[in-house]
């Protein structure tokens, strides 16, 4: 199957294979289709499995045919699609994906997100533009202003749900989301159902199609899951040898403070890496993100809330040197691998005290495995998956 047998543009489909996607994944194959009949999509399910294009390329198409059926596009309009992220990085990502299949067809794109100075952004809306893509409170503060009008959106697209409700954004959303088009179609994606995205699901999506992403539980994924169970001297030491394991590697730690530290002993170690937390701005933080990117650097350490919104292709090895607090922080944090149906492998160090905590927090993830007893010089004889 094609991506042009979806009922997607020519142009649509030409500016989908540029990015790198030349066949639909079986997310992309079944949404598509029930998107550009304009009816409501929930999709349930972690990151990685190409939903950004399962919501992108309906969406263009849809405000492609309302353009042609007589919509105004004058200076200065006001947008007709929204999404809606939880962090300006995921805002960013996605506006990567969406804004060259809008260019491929004459439609415009814009980001709004905190952090950054507002007048550029307010330009951008002034000029006019067809697909809003930003965070809650800025949009908020710009529909405050009166400089967004969000009231002629008819596809409002939210992301990482529930991400958004662990940030306090679920009425914020609900704010935005009743001054779009009553008429609106809505596409939400969210990795777990908490009662704020549930609340969210039942007030604003109208008999939704419901699509499971898959890759959430162990049988269904390309992760391998390892636990390794660890004495909490040998953890600096294991850090070390995992990095040196080659490829792109995120490692998690608790605090701002031991993220930094740990970015600090690789990098002295001779293997690149740099350090992502809320202490850092914004431009320092994307810069930190783009050296993965590009390869520049090899090892990322992060905190959860910076990581949130990490959406960097070939992620070989995410290392937990710190084990998450609950089930979903594991399945955001796991999902940072393995993405598009590439193989990844996510290890969790943790000590014998921790050890039984953490795997009743995987098997509420859905996840089975056996933990194992190692040290440093196990490593050397680790081959990641």
């Amino acid at each position: 199957m094609e991506f042009g047998d979806l009922g997607l543009g020519t142009r649509i489909v030409e500016a989908i294979r540029e990015l790198g996607a030349a066949t639909p994944f079986a997310l992309q194959a079944a949404t598509i289709p029930v998107a550009l009949t304009g009816r409501d999509v929930l999709g349930r399910g972690r990151t990685g499995s190409g939903k950004t294009i399962a919501f992108s390329a309906p969406l263009v198409e849809r405000l492609l045919q309302m353009s042609k059926n007589g919509v105004k596009r004058a200076i200065g309009r006001a947008p007709r699609a929204l999404i809606l992220a939880p962090t300006r990085e995921l805002a960013l990502q996605i506006d990567r994906t969406v804004q060259p299949i809008a260019r491929s067809v004459g439609l415009f794109t814009t980001q709004v997100y905190g952090g950054v100075p507002i007048g550029r952004q307010i330009g951008a809306l002034e000029r006019g533009v067809d697909i809003v893509i930003g965070t809650p409170g800025r949009i908020e503060d710009l529909i405050a202003r009166r400089k967004l009008d969000v009231s002629q959106v008819m596809i409002s697209v939210v992301d990482e749900a529930d991400h958004m409700s662990e940030l306090g954004f679920i009425e914020p959303l609900e704010r935005i989301l009743s001054q779009t088009s009553p008429d609106g179609q809505r596409l939400l994606f969210s990795a777990t159902l908490d009662a704020g995205v549930s609340n969210i699901v039942r007030e604003f999506l109208r008999d939704p199609a419901v699509f499971e992403v898959a890759g959430e539980n162990q049988e269904s994924s390309t992760i391998d899951h390892q636990v390794w169970v660890v004495d909490q001297r040998d953890k600096r030491d294991m850090v070390i040898e995992l990095a040196r394991k080659g490829g792109k590697t995120l490692m998690f730690a608790r605090t701002r403070a031991f993220a930094e530290e740990l970015a600090d002993m690789v990098d002295d170690e001779g293997i690149p890496a740099v350090s992502l937390h809320g202490d850092l701005n914004q431009a320092r933080r994307q810069r930190n993100l783009d050296k993965l990117t590009s390869g520049r650097v090899s090892v990322l350490v992060a905190t959860d809330v910076a990581a949130r919104g990490i959406h960097v292709d070939d992620i070989d090895t995410v290392v937990q040197v710190d084990p998450p607090d609950d089930h979903k922080s594991y399945v955001h944090r796991s999902g940072r691998t393995g993405r598009a149906g590439k193989k990844g492998t996510v290890i969790t160090l943790t000590t014998r005290a921790r050890a039984r905590r953490l795997m009743d927090l995987m098997k509420t993830a859905g996840i089975s495995v056996e933990p194992r007893e190692m040290r440093p010089s196990d490593v050397r004889a680790f081959e990641a998956v």
